[in-house]
């Protein structure tokens, strides 16, 4: 039998949950995935000419400086994440699948930071791709000191809804492009430590989702993935943490959304790219494990981390 304090507990909960699962369900799509389907014609890895200032020779700025990788780094949050980076002086190597926005991140960075940014465009679905940038960084004498996954797939759409394929594509790059980017580059990490390694996943991954199923699995693959990843890396001083965004402003539609759902209070909860990549920034080199940026999102990871996951899902 429920007594009635438990009941009052549950309903302030469902109405917790309840603001916290509008701001999920914000096509959150990161970077320039769409959810419409793969794109599976991205052709082969291909890198921007760069002429460094007062003749100074590139080969010998990449052996001298520190890099930072952002992976889905031309906009939205990889950009606000690049942003941060470059605020801090790493030199930055972009990854993204259309070259136009490759370079339109490139061009702003350079002029406003004066740092030096490489481009490529690669999708990071494919099973090569790590691999290749890996060894690209190896030919370059990269000195590689961060690494951040942030690219990945949502949207207002999930299983069973979407294709087969897109739901392949779907696990593909929000779990095994941020496994194989971390293994594959890890060497070079260790190399240059100590370093970090910046997750990005979801507060949708911090609870099981019905209405976005897959999105929700994929994101709770990677918190799960970060918190062991630190733990292995810990003696090879590699720090490693989880960025569980609520709703950002990555696109108007998303502005008006969350406006239109959720009102003043969504206003509130929701952030800009550049507010989430500072954020996540920062609190990487602190070394945290688990990054919610805002007061209100956090409020509502700490009540979807202790409320049972059955509970969870049957609210939802």
């Amino acid at each position: 039998m429920y007594n009635n304090n438990a009941v009052k507990k549950t309903i302030i909960l469902f109405g917790l949950l309840l603001i916290s699962v509008a701001g999920f369900t914000q096509s959150m799509a990161f970077n320039d995935m769409q959810v419409g389907g793969p794109v599976k014609n991205c052709g082969e890895l291909s890198v921007a000419n760069y002429e460094l200032p007062d003749g100074i020779n590139v080969a010998g700025a990449m052996d001298d400086m520190p890099y930072a990788l952002v992976a889905g780094g031309s906009k939205g949050i990889g950009y606000g994440i690049a942003e941060a980076l470059a605020k801090r002086g790493y030199n930055l190597i972009l990854v993204a699948r259309h070259m136009d926005t490759l370079l339109a991140a490139k061009s702003r960075l350079e002029a406003i930071y004066h740092v030096h940014v490489e481009v490529l465009d690669k999708d990071l679905e494919r099973d090569e791709t790590a691999t290749e940038i890996a060894q690209w960084c190896r030919e370059k004498n990269i000195k590689l000191k961060v690494l951040c996954n942030v690219a990945g797939l949502g949207g207002s759409k999930d299983y069973p809804s979407l294709p087969l394929d897109t739901l392949r594509y779907m696990v593909r790059l929000n779990v095994e492009s941020c496994m194989a980017m971390s293994y594959t580059l890890l060497p070079l990490l260790e190399q240059n430590a100590p370093a970090y390694i910046l997750n990005v996943a979801s507060m949708a991954g911090l609870a099981p989702i019905p209405a976005k199923n897959m999105y929700s699995a994929t994101k709770a693959a990677i918190v799960f993935f970060s918190y062991s990843l630190n733990y292995q890396l810990k003696k090879k001083h590699i720090s490693v943490s989880c960025l569980c965004p609520g709703p950002v402003f990555t696109k108007p539609e998303i502005v008006a959304d969350t406006k239109k759902k959720l009102g003043a209070i969504g206003m509130k909860m929701a952030l800009t790219p550049h507010k989430v990549g500072e954020v996540a920034v920062r609190k990487t080199l602190k070394k945290r494990r688990l990054i919610v940026p805002g007061t209100i999102a956090k409020i509502m990871s700490g009540i979807l981390r202790i409320l049972p996951r059955g509970i969870a899902a049957g609210l939802y």
